[in-house]
């Protein structure tokens, strides 16, 4: 850098003070080459490469990693995101205007995985303590968009996980708190464990969701819903 600095100085002093003895007649030569003329301009950009080009990468750096959580036994999606069905439903598939039922789990796969939505709760059993499944109305968009695709096209009983990137798939960056876009995660260390990675743009926002889906209700077409089976 000491020599890029030097180089400047001479460079604005003009061509005349690249001389190092001024006293001195010019030594004879018999080349009819013109003497290299070294411009201020290309000094200085020689000089400034090394910033600019830290400053690039410091730029890509900021950025939002790709996705690139991959696994050999998962099957991408047309849409994009990657999923693995665990168990295979036996039951009905959801369509426009159904209630899907269902329980989830969720982790930050992309970031040691943590989880921000843990399994439990009694679910089913002689009283059906029904409250304690989540439900969405296919067609609301009321799931990240990786969810719900993959709800249309699983069978009731069936188990599924599915690794969302972030972006269009995942949960959009103006809902912070999941109010219109879920699922939800129903703690507040849950809640805080999924803000802090789909807020910072250098780690790995990768997300995964293990979801049941326990039964379809079908629409009655009538704003109702005909109750399925599990």
């Amino acid at each position: 850098m000491l020599i890029c600095a030097l180089l400047a100085t001479f460079a604005l002093r003009g061509a005349s003070s690249l001389s190092l003895n001024t006293h001195q007649p010019p030594a004879q030569t018999t080349s009819k080459m013109a003497p290299k003329v070294i411009s201020r301009r290309a000094t200085l950009a020689t000089c400034l490469t090394p910033f600019l080009v830290s400053a690039t990468a410091f730029a890509e750096d900021n950025t939002s990693p790709k996705f690139v959580q991959s696994y050999a036994d998962f099957t991408e999606s047309p849409k994009g995101y990657s999923f693995k069905d665990v168990k295979e439903g036996t039951g009905n598939s959801p369509n426009t205007g159904d209630r899907a039922v269902y329980e989830w789990s969720g982790y930050t796969i992309g970031y040691f995985g943590r989880p921000f939505e843990a399994k439990g709760g009694p679910q089913g059993g002689a009283f059906d303590k029904d409250t304690d499944f989540s439900r969405t109305i296919i067609g609301s968009h009321d799931l990240v968009s990786a969810v719900e695709d993959s709800l249309t096209n699983m069978k009731s009983g069936g188990v599924r996980q599915v690794v969302v990137p972030y972006g269009a798939l995942s949960y959009p960056a103006e809902d912070p708190k999941h109010e219109r876009v879920g699922p939800m995660p129903t703690t507040f260390s849950g809640m805080r464990a999924l803000n802090f990675v789909l807020e910072n743009p250098r780690v790995d926002r990768t997300l995964l969701f293990n979801i049941k889906l326990v039964r379809v209700d079908k629409s009655d077409g009538k704003g109702g819903f005909i109750r399925g089976n599990k």
